[in-house]
């Protein structure tokens, strides 16, 4: 498989550059200066040089360059030129968008015909992506995810986040009542690359298949030897997981041996 990718040095899109090379594909990263986002012609050019089999679309305005509507630009502008050069291109599209579209209060857990009630910030944004994404590309593949779990530390993935817990708070306060969409990274990305070769459409991706965070957390605690103090509490109540029969994931038991088998 060739692919170009957008968001090539996050966390999703260094794992899948790995992981598509390590299989003998071709990665082509997206380089915003040398192709920018707000010129189409640039844009389809390089697509249509490269002439990719899919196009992996990753980025964020993770990192702001000070330009104005920048959230806007990345993700309804950019987005939707990129979904439509690979429609004209008969080239393949995957968008990853979040659970958060759901809404904060939202109770699952959600499949493909729940209703997402975002209404600001990054889950609306995402949630207009992806309207924007089938508006211009009925055959392009947009796929929800949960949060990522890594290897380790300096990404933006849940041991990064416990990680920080630690250094600031000297704990890590996980809930009893919160059944968070998650999953590995590695997991992920085989997955994405697997979905390359359904029918167009809304996929849900996550691993969770009822655990809760207290349990996940002391899990991971296991697997990282230890280190970290797991505070647990029952305040914030939410069941986030995603549920689609169609995706093939690894629950996340087969790499957390120390969860229960009968959550």
């Amino acid at each position: 498989m060739k692919a170009i990718v957008t968001g090539a040095h996050g966390t999703l899109g260094q794992a899948l550059t790995q992981c598509l090379t390590e299989q003998g594909g071709t990665v082509i990263a997206w380089d915003r200066e040398q192709t920018p986002i707000d010129d189409y012609q640039a844009m389809e050019t390089f697509i249509r040089t490269h002439h990719p089999d899919v196009v992996f679309h990753f980025a964020v305005p993770s990192q702001s360059t000070g330009r104005d509507n920048e959230s806007w630009l990345v993700h309804q502008h950019w987005t939707g030129e990129l979904a439509w050069i690979c429609r004209e291109l008969e080239i393949g599209f995957l968008f990853t968008s979040s659970v958060m579209v759901f809404g904060e209060r939202a109770q699952g857990p959600f499949t493909v015909q729940s209703r997402p009630e975002a209404t600001e910030g990054y889950p609306y944004d995402k949630l207009k992506a992806e309207e924007r994404v089938f508006y211009q590309n009925p055959q392009a593949i947009v796929a929800r995810l949960g949060w990522q779990i890594g290897q380790k530390a300096g990404s933006n993935n849940m041991i990064d986040w416990m990680e920080r817990q630690m250094q600031t708070a000297g704990e890590i306060r996980v809930s009893r009542r919160w059944y968070p969409a998650c999953s590995f990274v590695q997991d992920t990305v085989q997955t994405l690359l697997d979905l390359t070769h359904q029918a167009g459409g809304l996929y849900l991706v996550d691993s969770n298949r009822g655990w809760t965070f207290d349990q996940i957390a002391h899990a991971l605690n296991d697997l990282h030897g230890g280190h970290w103090k797991i505070a647990s509490e029952d305040g914030f109540a939410q069941n986030q997981r995603m549920i689609d029969d169609r995706v093939k994931i690894a629950p996340l038991n087969q790499r957390l041996p120390t969860l229960k088998l009968d959550a």
